[in-house]
């Protein structure tokens, strides 16, 4: 069988389950199965493939068919320019989250502050913590998360980079036990209500870690827990970043205020959604 073939055949499949862009996740899951990229199975479209190629193939097909993420298949997503290593254990990265890192180094560099100290809750992969690490050569930072299998991601997702010597991890609860003070407090906590998580896609709701999505009644039960831990951790100039939901910004935003912050603003994904709030403590 040649690899025009097998996509063929695997597209039917893939659109039969239901899979979004079904030719294109064929040719990503041959890619992945032949261990090239793209260009390489565009080459040679036409010549016939190993039997150990095909059978590999044919696994990870199936697995795509039960709507298992592509980036658990491949164990791996790229995130602000960087791979990260990704399990079931962890948050799959998403490009919204980007919007995070962004108005965080655009706080860390008005603020001229040549070390932070950074404190990322709910690390998961570690990748927000990461994508600032790789930005800011002197800063450092500790992600926290309540799952030891997230953590034992993130940790290694720090030694690929190369930026272990920078990033510590630790398991609790949000920011308890921690000592500031931390001149940026991040976050892309849980936000989903429980009412939504039934109508969830099914390679989110079947795949991805439900603690990492479920946020409560009302989607706002991480955002109480932070705002009660995180202000007395922030430093003069410190900044608390906080990923959030479709329509949730006024809402994180009036619990920050009663936890005595001031608010600095929004910042929009590329869609235009009011993706994060960023917060600060008075008189800053």
């Amino acid at each position: 069988m040649t690899a025009r073939e097998a996509i063929d055949r695997a597209m039917r499949r893939l659109t039969a389950a239901d899979i979004p862009e079904p030719r294109a996740e064929a040719r990503r899951l041959l890619s992945l199965a032949m261990g090239v990229a793209a260009e390489g199975i565009v080459a040679s479209s036409d010549r016939p493939l190993g039997s150990d190629v095909l059978a590999r193939f044919e696994s990870l097909v199936a697995r795509r068919g039960t709507h298992e993420p592509f980036a658990y298949i491949a164990g791996e997503r790229e995130f602000w320019s960087l791979p990260f290593r990704v399990t079931p254990a962890t948050l799959i990265p998403r490009p919204d989250t980007e919007t995070v890192v962004e108005a965080a180094l655009e706080h860390v560099r008005a603020c001229a502050n040549p070390k932070p100290r950074i404190l990322d809750l709910g690390t998961g992969s570690g990748c927000i913590l990461l994508a600032l690490l790789s930005e800011l050569p002197g800063a450092a930072g500790v992600g926290v998360d309540a799952s030891e299998a997230a953590l034992g991601v993130a940790t290694g997702n720090a030694r690929a980079l190369g930026l272990s010597a920078r990033a510590a991890f630790r398991l609790g609860d949000w920011s308890a036990g921690m000592s500031g003070p931390f001149d940026l407090i991040v976050s892309n906590p849980p936000y989903i209500p429980d009412g939504d998580m039934s109508s969830l896609a099914a390679d989110i709701a079947q795949f991805e870690p439900l603690s990492a999505l479920a946020g409560g009644s009302d989607g706002l039960d991480a955002y109480r827990a932070i705002a009660g831990m995180a202000p007395p951790l922030l430093a003069a100039d410190a900044a608390l970043i906080l990923e959030v939901g479709l329509g949730q910004a006024e809402a994180v935003a009036a619990l920050l205020r009663s936890a005595g912050l001031d608010i600095a603003g929004t910042r929009a994904d590329l869609a235009g959604i009011p993706r994060c709030v960023v917060a600060t403590r008075p008189g800053n």
